[in-house]
């Protein structure tokens, strides 16, 4: 009678493993790495063994911020298959105060534009 193999390689083998990639976008160029994970790696497992940090030692991305498809997640997000890790760059600019100079700027140039229509 022939065994069967057992799940997963048996004892000592390596937990099922899970592709994922790490993703970085710099200025001027983008950053990405494909990776074969342990099943239950972390969003901080994944940016360890893609060398992110010797690459990027600037970037922290604790501070900066990480997610998975565009949607922000710790760095203790559990992983699946096929999962894109993306580490943020921080802003360089405030969106809110962008906007509100950005409205002010056209608001300006509506008034010089009905100054200009009356003279």
């Amino acid at each position: 009678m022939a065994s069967r193999p057992e799940q997963g390689g048996g004892p000592g083998a390596p937990a099922e493993a899970i592709p994922v990639s790490v993703c970085y976008a710099d200025v001027g160029r983008i950053w990405q790495r494909e990776l074969s994970l342990p099943a239950g790696s972390t969003v901080a497992d994944a940016i360890e063994a893609s060398g992110f940090r010797r690459e990027f030692p600037e970037v922290d991305p604790t501070r900066s911020g990480t997610g998975v498809y565009g949607r922000r997640r710790p760095l203790e997000h559990v992983l699946h298959p096929h999962d894109r890790v993306e580490i943020y760059r921080p802003l360089v600019f405030d969106p809110k105060e962008s906007r509100r100079r950005r409205a002010a700027h056209k608001a300006a140039a509506g008034q010089r534009a009905q100054v200009a229509r009356r003279g």
